[in-house]
């Protein structure tokens, strides 16, 4: 398959295989239709014949060349098969190219530190799991690493002390780099509300005072999760612009997380 993708990456030698696909050609023909020198001609023939792509049959004086339509067929298959893969993931595409619009329109936004202070967002989420269970997935740091973080990101260290005074941590890490929040809680109260400050401790730093609060419902729990801003600074842009579609995303993670650990 590589050496056939390889093979076919050279324009002449494409042009050589749309020509031979109409019908087998000999060397001189192939020259002078694609405008190349015959020794030219003869070398990128070699390189298909190597690739399997192309069999010569020597005529008397006269070298033709014959398409093999196998490594094509296996060739199309494989890129049809990426094809089908890239449109499964056309969501994670979107939500790139969401992102990228929103930090141009943050950037846009912050002429100074400071810019983004008292900036709110709510999340909610009809879990259906109890309000005892969806709160162990949130002060339990086994359970609290499992969603914590959007994908690819991994945590490598988090807590919750579900009590005043207690440690609010989050560590996780990607490709590249290392990043940590950490703050404090300030109330709790099992199961129904939690309550915690974090701030991000790298060069792109701002507080977020969160306030989570769990209802009963007919079918389990309402998440409602306030969030607030404080202390932003301008290097914060890209961090601020993707609140929003990162929480979702964990959010999701989370109701997965419950469903799983319901089966």
């Amino acid at each position: 398959m590589d050496d056939t993708a390889a093979a076919l990456g050279d324009a002449s030698r494409w042009r050589l295989v749309e020509l031979l696909a109409e019908r087998p050609r000999s060397v001189g023909e192939l020259a002078q239709l694609t405008g190349l020198r015959q020794p030219q001609t003869t070398k990128h023939l070699q390189t298909l014949a190597r690739a399997g792509l192309v069999t010569v049959f020597p005529l008397g004086q006269r070298r033709v060349y014959a398409l093999e339509p196998q490594p094509l067929t296996a060739l199309a298959d494989r890129l049809r098969k990426l094809a089908e893969t890239t449109e499964g993931h056309a969501e994670e595409r979107q939500v790139l190219a969401r992102y990228r619009a929103a930090i141009e329109a943050e950037s846009a936004a912050a002429e100074g530190d400071h810019w983004a202070d008292g900036r709110g967002f709510t999340f909610e989420r009809a879990l259906k799991a109890s309000r005892e269970e969806v709160w162990r997935y949130w002060v339990d740091p086994v359970l609290l690493a499992s969603w914590w973080v959007p994908r690819p990101l991994t945590v490598t260290a988090c807590v919750l002390e579900p009590r005043p005074g207690g440690r609010a941590l989050l560590d996780y890490r990607d490709a590249d780099g290392e990043y940590r929040s950490e703050g404090q809680v300030l109330a709790a109260e099992e199961p129904e509300r939690l309550t915690f400050d974090m701030s991000v401790t790298w060069p792109a730093s701002f507080t977020a005072h969160y306030d989570l609060k769990l209802t009963e419902s007919a079918k389990g729990t309402h998440l409602h999760l306030d969030m607030r801003l404080e202390a932003t600074t301008v290097a914060a842009v890209p961090a601020i612009a993707a609140i929003e579609t990162g929480w979702n995303e964990v959010l999701d993670n989370l109701t997965e997380a419950l469903t799983e650990g319901s089966r």
